[in-house]
């Protein structure tokens, strides 16, 4: 009786333990092999009046103009 008891303890233990066990994190969403600049081929309300899909200099003026008018705390504050 008494080795069944000390068995029984330690299966208990490894199954508890084994619950403490870390997952592998893998990434997951959507994936996108495309550059930002191309767009997402979106009416007009989903994107910026003046820029251009697939056009990488237009697509970084207008993220220049979007951190300086809406982004930047420092503009806001009179």
């Amino acid at each position: 009786m008494n080795k069944s008891v000390i068995v029984l303890c330690l299966a208990l233990a490894t199954l508890a333990l084994s619950a403490c066990a870390e997952r592998e994190q893998t990434a997951s969403g959507i994936k996108s092999d495309a550059a930002p600049y191309n767009g997402t081929n979106r009416p007009p309300p989903f994107t910026a009046a003046g820029w251009k899909a697939g056009d990488r200099n237009s697509w970084e003026q207008e993220m220049k103009v979007r951190t300086m008018q809406g982004q930047n705390e420092y503009a806001k504050v009179p």
